[in-house]
Parts: C-alpha cells; sequence; structure tokens
C-alpha cells in the first residue's frame, strides 16, 4: 500500500498516515512535499475563486 501524506493545520506538520483528528487535517496527498505546501495551494486556490466571484459580480464571465 503506498503511504498517504496529510497536513495537519493545528500543528502546521505533515503526517505519514492520518494520525490526528480529520478536523485537523488536510489531504491526503501522494507526498510529504505535497502536503507541505498544501496551505500555499488552498491560499492560491482561494485567491483564484475570490477573482472569479469578483468577475462573476461585476458580470464579467470566469475563464
Amino acid at each position: 500500500m503506498t503511504p498517504e501524506y496529510w497536513f495537519n493545520t493545528q500543528t502546521h506538520e505533515v503526517e505519514e498516515g492520518r494520525h490526528s483528528s480529520w478536523s485537523h487535517l488536510m489531504g491526503p496527498y501522494p507526498t510529504r512535499e505535497d502536503a507541505q505546501r498544501a496551505l500555499d495551494k488552498a491560499r492560491r486556490r482561494s485567491e483564484a475563486w475570490d477573482h472569479d466571484d469578483e468577475d462573476w459580480a461585476a458580470g464579467h464571465d470566469a475563464p
């Protein structure tokens, strides 16, 4: 079985396998490096969605 990696939002640590409460985890991710970048990826997605919402509110079509 391939290991899964999780980012713990409470401790900011990567866990191999799910050891903490679901409410504190982001994932699973296929690699430790992907899990370490979880918050950055979430931030970028949130910013893109905010931009799409602004375009929609202004009456522009989102790409």
